[in-house]
């Protein structure tokens, strides 16, 4: 009877040896799971937060796009300006409040599209006239263009030099050459 013993504890620790392969099973498993879940709510998280980022730029974008017209109204409005009143203090003061908004453009990533004087490109520039100038190179602005973070917000309305300078006719030669002393 001695052996009985013996044997039935053999079983037993046979059934705890399962029972503790199979807790570790599950305890992989229940891990494994857990830093799946983890790492999906980490991502979730990125993600949401990425969104979040974009949806505000988008809405600083389109608030920087309405403001727009009025920076142009503001730069008209002091091009007629009578030069009687160009020292008075109102009109000083407008330019105090030109300039802040337009610091505020700054601030946001807004800035100005430099073209006159530059050569013509489409990704920046939208041609609205010929003048004469040298060809492909925009010869005036009409209304400023600018960028926000390296993206067009509005292209310059530009005038593109259609190759011919002041003095010169269509062919290039300067029409002085034609003049002769009478």
């Amino acid at each position: 009877m001695a052996e009985e013993p013996i044997s039935q504890e053999q079983d037993n620790i046979e059934d705890l040896k399962k029972a503790l392969a199979e807790a570790e099973e599950k305890s992989k498993t229940f891990l494994a799971d857990a830093q799946r879940e983890r790492a999906d709510y980490q991502n979730l998280r990125k993600r949401t937060e990425q969104e979040k980022q974009e949806s505000s730029s988008r809405a600083n974008t389109e608030m920087i796009r309405l403001l727009l017209p009025v920076v142009d109204d503001m730069e008209r409005a002091f091009a007629m300006v009578d030069p009687g009143f160009q020292d008075s203090t109102w009109v000083e003061g407008f330019r105090i409040i030109q300039r802040n908004l337009q610091d505020i453009l700054r601030s946001h990533g807004c800035m100005e599209i430099e073209c006159v004087g530059r050569r013509f490109d489409p990704n920046f520039h939208e041609s609205v006239a010929y003048e004469d100038g040298e060809e492909g190179m925009v010869v005036s602005e009409h209304r400023k263009g600018y960028t926000i973070k390296d993206k067009v917000l509005r292209a310059s309305q530009v005038a593109v030099g259609k190759g011919t300078h002041p003095g010169t006719n269509a062919e290039g030669r300067d029409d002085r050459e034609n003049d002769e002393p009478e």
